[in-house]
């Protein structure tokens, strides 16, 4: 059995991943699409991919579902539109727990006012401020999946208030659980420190402009982790240069990497990071990946698959 590989990468990456989860599947072959002959694109029956070409996929006729290496999808999403098949995305613990290191770290960063102490240093200023306690704080999560849920337990832990939106109703020991339109409104009004973490669907594109931005308590911080377009940046500026939102840590735009021209580069109240909140461990993540493919060949049934309806 032929396994196709299909991703727009680099061919040592794309090496690197097929060494991978060949040693993982030693009953597989897995190729790379342009090394597949005509037949072995005919038999293949698993597509796994990163930023796959489209065209490519529909070169593969009896494909029966498709694997991402990768946790999101959305762009994946909008360019197979036309693919029927089940696509399966990345769902890896060692994913989450980046992500919520990288919540704790940011949000720490924002709670201990080092962009003050940033500034201060630059102009050789002595220049302690009050301290609070975690507990004086409410952290609030956008998007309780897999990400939000362990996002909040090491928030909790820390000390810190913790509350967690999300599109459905959700029950977590210990987070104070918003849903809907109403639920994000009343529950922007009292969050010390936004984070981001929700999928880019249509519902989600935008959805932090000026109206919701504003609802913040003067002095907030925000960090996105999410999908740039999330954030109404015009909207988001403007709030900076106001002063009513504090500082922005922003690891995800619109455009990556983020041109130079951009003026979030040296806005003195937002700190730029080269989209490095969650990056995949390509260790575990081979290990799911092939773990959900000895599985589909053990009992012939397809892992969850994204909901083409929600996007995610």
């Amino acid at each position: 059995m032929v396994l196709a590989f299909v991703g727009q990468i680099s061919e040592e990456e794309m090496d690197g991943w097929i060494s991978r989860l060949s040693k993982l599947l030693p009953d597989e072959t897995i190729k790379p699409f342009a090394k597949m002959s005509a037949d072995e694109k005919e038999a293949a029956d698993i597509a796994i991919v990163a930023n796959p070409n489209p065209a490519e996929i529909e070169a593969l006729p009896n494909v029966k579902w498709i694997h991402s290496v990768w946790a999101g999808v959305e762009r994946m999403m909008a360019e197979l539109a036309g693919v029927t098949v089940p696509i399966v995305r990345l769902t890896d613990p060692e994913l989450s727990r980046t992500m919520a290191e990288a919540a704790l770290v940011w949000v720490y960063y924002l709670h201990r006012d080092m962009p003050h102490y940033r500034k201060a240093q630059s102009e050789k200023v002595w220049a302690p401020v009050d301290y609070f306690k975690p507990s004086q704080k409410q952290v609030t999560l956008l998007g309780m999946g897999a990400l939000g849920s362990a996002a909040a337990e090491r928030l909790k832990d820390a000390g810190f208030k913790v509350a967690g939106w999300s599109r459905r109703p959700k029950i977590i020991e210990g987070v104070e659980c918003y849903h809907d339109e109403s639920g994000l409104l009343e529950v922007l009004a009292k969050t010390d420190y936004l984070v981001c973490l929700l999928p880019l669907t249509p519902e989600t594109r935008g959805l932090l402009n000026k109206e919701k931005l504003s609802l913040l308590p003067k002095g907030a911080g925000v960090i996105n982790f999410a999908r740039g377009a999330i954030i109404n940046d015009a909207d988001l500026m403007a709030l900076l240069d106001q002063g009513h939102i504090s500082h922005a840590v922003l690891d995800v735009f619109m455009t990556e990497p983020l041109p130079a021209e951009n003026p979030y580069w040296s806005h003195p109240s937002v700190t730029v990071l080269p989209h490095i909140s969650a990056p995949t461990d390509s260790e575990t993540a081979s290990q799911i990946v092939a773990g959900n493919i000895v599985s589909y060949r053990q009992s012939g049934e397809i892992p969850p698959s994204v909901n083409r309806n929600d996007g995610y």
